[in-house]
């Protein structure tokens, strides 16, 4: 089993929402670092990370948090938020990802979302689903898809033995 600890961030800070809820955000640490080195030295080995201000604006946007982390530990990091376009995909792997979640642009831009399969393969591209009164959350949860998660998660699965 991997725990992988999550620090999701609004302005560069660690924050906590309630079920995607802004007006709910609690700053919990000032710096992401910090926290990150924490985990660290706690024996964490992975990252997800988190860029809430991307997410609502469908931008990457904390991207300098990123690079910060993943110059200053040895963390491996899995980006989310705001990655919409080829150039957002550039911006987090130059800034330190080894990996990235991409959930409403595999909802909104299901062609976009597989030629990033195709072009960087399932080692670097993560399907992210959050579920939301039984459909896929997108937008940092301030949207509800239509997509339901069993048939939302089938059609990104390969059929047992292709390449």
């Amino acid at each position: 089993m991997r725990i992988i600890q999550a620090i999701d961030n609004i302005v560069g800070k660690c924050v906590r929402l309630s079920k995607g809820d802004y007006d709910t955000k609690k700053v919990y640490n000032e710096h992401p670092l910090e926290v990150a080195k924490q985990f660290e030295d706690c024996g964490v080995k992975y990252l997800h990370l988190v860029d809430l201000d991307g997410a609502k604006s469908k931008h990457i946007v904390n991207y300098r948090v990123l690079e910060k982390i993943a110059s200053k530990t040895n963390l491996k990091i899995d980006f989310g938020g705001g990655l919409k376009t080829d150039e957002d995909l550039k911006i987090a792997f130059d800034s330190g990802a080894q990996q990235i979640t991409g959930g409403s642009i595999a909802v909104k831009n299901p062609e976009v979302f597989l030629s990033w399969l195709n072009q960087y393969g399932p080692e670097k591209i993560i399907l992210g689903a959050d579920v939301k009164n039984g459909t896929i959350a997108i937008s940092g949860w301030l949207e509800e898809s239509e997509q339901q998660l069993n048939p939302f998660v089938k059609q990104y699965r390969k059929p047992p033995n292709t390449p």
